[in-house]
């Protein structure tokens, strides 16, 4: 056995891969750094503050330091990592101005994403898009919260497939990156009242009724983010 195959061991054995698949996955062992670390960073088993050191995190998963580097400035430009002259990398903390702001941001795009849904209205869209909540409510109670997060992920991004704006759907996915770290905690402790809003959602954008559906989805990112609305 070469000696990368023994170096990429930990890591592969950490994110139950088997080892055969890290190449006929053609994944970039990066990537591979990237994914775990946002899986743990996510579930909570990093907590949001805390100092993500590139030997320790390369002495753990079995790999040399440039790739985990690479893999802190990716989580960096995603927005879950910080990253400090002299200081380091840090999972992101934010403040309560930063939070209120995106909350906003991403409220407002949330909800001009729905209206466009119901407005154009794709059957076999909308089709997809009620598989997916099918699978998050049968999974919503006692599921795997990564597992959850992920279909969550999907929700949004079948229902901006719906409503057919590109520039909308670009700015949405890197937003969704960015607050990504805020919204984990409630994916993972209520997700039953998530998956709720994200049915009423549905059922506002197969009516058509493109004023319900946004205030629904508006309202959906305040209640994720545990926040009143904005006057």
């Amino acid at each position: 056995m070469s000696d990368d195959t023994e170096a990429t061991r930990p890591l592969l054995e950490a994110i139950d891969l088997p080892q055969r698949r890290l190449g006929e996955s053609h994944s970039p062992l990066t990537r591979l750094i990237v994914d775990q670390l946002r899986e743990r960073i996510l579930s909570g088993t990093i907590a949001g503050g805390e100092r993500l050191v590139e030997a320790r995190l390369s002495e753990e998963l079995g790999v040399s330091r440039m790739p985990v580097r690479e893999a802190l400035r990716q989580l960096a430009s995603e927005g879950i990592v910080t990253i400090e002259p002299r200081r380091g990398a840090t999972v992101t903390q934010f403040t309560e101005e930063q939070v209120r702001e995106l909350v906003e941001v991403r409220a407002t795009l949330e909800g001009l994403n729905a209206r466009l849904a119901a407005r154009r209205h794709d059957p076999a869209k909308i089709a997809e898009l009620q598989a997916i909540l099918s699978e998050g409510v049968r999974l919503s109670e006692g599921g795997d919260p990564m597992v959850l997060i992920r279909l969550n992920e999907r929700f949004h991004d079948a229902l901006a497939n719906i409503a057919s704006n590109s520039i909308l759907r670009d700015i949405m996915r890197s937003l969704r990156d960015r607050t990504a770290l805020l919204f984990a905690p409630l994916n993972r402790n209520h997700g039953t009242r998530i998956w709720e809003e994200h049915a009423a959602i549905l059922r506002a954008v197969i009516a058509g009724d493109s004023e319900l559906a946004a205030l629904l989805a508006t309202r959906h990112v305040y209640s994720a983010a545990q926040m009143p609305p904005t006057p």
